[in-house]
């Protein structure tokens, strides 16, 4: 049997922005036996380039290396995994702004309604709020016994 490197079929993927994810899984997928591998003593660097939050520039980060064993098994598990990391890719939600609406990335009548539908769950919670203050006011003028009683003896 053939034998390859983790840092090597990496390389291999359609997006190697999503070789985190493909870790993940090719370890998760190890775990449960669906393939042998074992580590090796040294290190290699993930192709993908990791953003820092809040600053600039980018980082890259390391992982142990391990050795597996290329089955028809593998293969199979490594062709539907880099096919599944391909179409979770999650686009990034374009923001309401006149453009996106001209150009037809967001549906205008659909934003509208979600506004309408935010807008009434404010005012009717502004509403709910408002009679509860009332009564609550109401509540303590009412002689509800809100001065000092006499003692009697």
């Amino acid at each position: 049997m053939a034998y390859k490197k983790l840092s090597e079929q990496m390389h291999e993927l359609d997006n190697v922005q999503r070789s985190d994810a493909f870790l993940k899984q090719f370890r998760e997928a190890v775990r449960e036996g669906k393939f042998e591998a074992t580590y090796l003593p040294e290190r290699f660097t993930l192709p993908k380039q990791f953003s820092r939050r809040g600053g600039e520039g980018t980082y890259q980060r390391e992982t142990k290396e391990m050795l597996f064993e290329v089955t028809p098994a593998f293969e199979k598990w490594f062709e539907q995994t880099n096919k599944d990391l391909v179409a979770t890719r999650r686009a990034g939600t374009v923001k309401p702004s006149l453009e996106a609406i001209e150009s037809g990335q967001l549906d205008f009548k659909a934003l509208a309604a979600e506004t309408r539908k935010r807008m009434q769950a404010s005012f009717e919670k502004g509403q709910t709020l408002g009679k509860s203050r009332a009564k609550a006011v109401a509540g303590t003028r009412s002689g509800g016994g809100g001065g000092r009683r006499k003692k009697s003896a």
